[in-house]
């Protein structure tokens, strides 16, 4: 008895966790056994489900990715990453950090305001193995959100949530993440708010914003369209004959059956051009009103030999859309329909121009167009030029083929789907210390 003492006082040293060496019942260096910390073998590594960049201003993106942890009780308070931002299969520029990472779900990583004068086509995020994994037993349950509320999408994007500490202790220095997703789940925008403190079953008004219009980006229903109808009214509308007219009479019934599928929360107007353009009917939301209009609109006689003034489409546009009557949770939408280029008197190269000035002026300020050619003969570079990108440029050699564009920009407007909003709040107060023996 009194050997083992002597052993016990002379020889025996208690497991030690920082000490380089696994002693005791560690099942590693300083971890696993009595240590807090686990060993990394017995670690699930981390899994990135995705990593894109959204731009939310000319030259300036917000790298997101979701970094999924399998494990039910271990979490690392320091996981670094690297962004790589890429141009085809340069990168562009980088991204580096620090963050945590909860247990037994799906988080965020967020880095805000990176500038590139480069457009940014792909994203990767590179993680780097820790050897920092600890237990936490309150993981992404902790946090609930509700009266989540996105309002001011074209004008001042801001979304509004309540987010709700669920458990018996405060939590600080937290993180929370928003991120949109379409109705097949891919992501197309974020935003990164922080709170200081949220106590003990307790909860706090939140809000993300963005600098910029985000009502192109999210197709969802959930944010309306602003949509101005401009049709070529010009004596070439007649061309093909018959009684009634064609391609008008086709032309506007099409038009006047796209107007009754829009939305209550919707607005529209119309706008008709030839030799000059004008405002039919104001932006309102009286559909059945606005079909009807279009329904009784002709050609003027003086316009049968007249010209088509498409620019001066474009400027009615931009002025009734950047009125007071335009609603800023709306997204902005010119649909424009033309037979043809645009003609002056004399030649045509400058009024082309002009009008390709107008339309590039109308798209940088946040308005998305569309534009649909009619006609066997009509120039589809011209159309393609006009229109927002190549998907919004539509041919249409006969009236008949009105009905079915028109439903496709329908559709494109206005996802079926409810669009996903994700709120996720991570915070580091709920790591186990280590504690040194």
């Amino acid at each position: 008895m009194v050997s083992s003492s002597i052993y016990f006082l002379n020889f025996y040293k208690p497991a030690n966790c920082f000490d380089l060496v696994m002693n005791a019942d560690e099942t590693g260096i300083d971890c696993g056994g009595s240590c807090v910390r686990f060993c990394t073998a017995e670690i699930i590594p981390p899994i990135i489900m995705w990593a894109e960049s959204f731009k939310i201003n000319e030259g300036q993106y917000n790298a997101v990715a979701y970094v999924e942890n399998q494990n039910k009780v271990a979490s690392t308070p320091t996981l670094k990453y690297t962004f790589e931002l890429l141009n085809g299969d340069t990168v562009v520029t980088t991204r580096s950090g620090e963050t945590v990472l909860p247990p037994n779900s799906v988080y965020p990583i967020f880095e805000g305001r990176i500038y590139t004068d480069k457009p940014i086509t792909k994203t990767r995020l590179i993680l780097e193995p820790s050897d920092m994994w600890l237990p936490t037993y309150i993981g992404r349950e902790q946090f609930k959100t509700s009266n989540i509320l996105l309002s001011g999408a074209d004008t001042r994007p801001r979304l509004e949530a309540s987010i709700e500490n669920t458990e018996l202790v405060s939590a600080e220095k937290i993180e929370v993440v928003a991120t949109l997703f379409n109705e097949n789940g891919d992501p197309l925008t974020a935003s990164q708010t922080f709170v200081d403190k949220l106590e003990a079953r307790s909860s706090k008004n939140i809000v993300f914003t963005w600098p910029s219009s985000i009502a192109k980006t999210v197709r969802s229903c959930i944010i309306p369209s602003d949509v101005v109808v401009a049709i070529d009214l010009s004596g070439s509308m007649n061309n093909d004959g018959g009684d009634p007219p064609q391609p008008i009479t086709s032309t506007l019934g099409a038009a006047q059956n796209f107007v009754v599928q829009f939305k209550k929360t919707d607005q529209a107007a119309v706008i008709t051009f030839a030799s000059d353009a004008q405002t039919k009917t104001m932006l309102n939301g009286n559909h059945a009103d606005t079909a009807t209009l279009i329904q009784a609109l002709t050609i003027d006689p003086k316009d049968e030999t007249g010209y088509t003034n498409t620019s001066a489409a474009f400027k009615a546009a931009a002025a009734e859309l950047q009125s007071a009557r335009h609603n800023p949770d709306a997204r902005r939408v010119l649909v424009l329909l033309t037979d043809g280029l645009p003609t002056a008197k004399g030649t045509t190269t400058d009024v082309l121009e002009e009008t390709k000035t107008a339309a590039a002026e109308l798209k940088n300020s946040g308005v998305e167009v569309y534009a649909i050619g009619l006609g066997k003969n009509v120039d589809a570079g011209f159309i393609s030029s006009l229109a927002s990108n190549s998907v919004n440029a539509y041919l249409a050699p006969t009236g008949q083929d009105l009905a079915s564009i028109y439903q496709t920009i329908t559709s494109s407007l206005c996802e079926s789907g409810t669009t996903r909003i994700d709120v996720i709040a991570k915070t580091p107060t709920n790591f186990t210390p280590l504690k040194s023996n």
